[in-house]
């Protein structure tokens, strides 16, 4: 921004001598008048030199912003997906833990009844499997959204090194 400033500043000099060349002119007194307009005129050139190497400065800056951007957008969808998945997974792990409780309740009121039950024996058997295997999942959910992030976030620090080589 200080750029554009100092470059509004001279630009406005250079106008202001051009202006008090050209009443100079008008009023008779030449004064090395023609040398002086040619200088404003090569200072003038220069500044539209600078002004459209800023102008393209600022165009390759606004296309590594929506690069950026666009990256944010994808991470971002895929951020949703992998915690969509973590959510199911949790939501699973949930219902197993419900029904292993159930399980166990039930076989705790056979066991003081006297009443030994297989098939409730066998039911709280596979209860705690799918358990297992939601926690199991869960986990595996989990860590692929920290490993995602994690990638996320040394890719932004590649492109960042990348940036500042450049």
């Amino acid at each position: 921004m200080s750029q554009i400033e100092e470059l509004q500043s001279r630009i406005t000099a250079a106008m202001d001598r051009i202006s008090q060349g050209l009443e100079m002119r008008a009023s008779g007194g030449d004064g090395g008048l023609a040398e002086e307009l040619e200088a404003v005129k090569a200072q003038l050139e220069d500044e539209k030199t600078v002004s459209a190497q800023l102008e393209e400065r600022n165009k390759r800056m606004k296309d590594k912003l929506d690069a950026a951007e666009e990256y944010a957008k994808q991470a971002s969808e895929d951020e949703r997906a992998r915690l969509k998945k973590l959510d199911d997974d949790l939501q699973s792990l949930r219902r197993a833990n419900s029904q292993l409780r159930d399980n166990n309740k039930a076989l705790r009121e056979a066991n003081q009844a006297g009443v030994a039950e297989p098939h409730l024996i066998n039911k709280a058997m596979l209860a705690e499997l799918e358990g297992l295997r939601a926690a199991r999942n869960a986990d595996r959910a989990e860590a692929d959204v920290v490993l995602g992030e994690l990638t996320r976030l040394l890719n932004g620090a590649d492109g960042d090194s990348k940036r500042e080589d450049a």
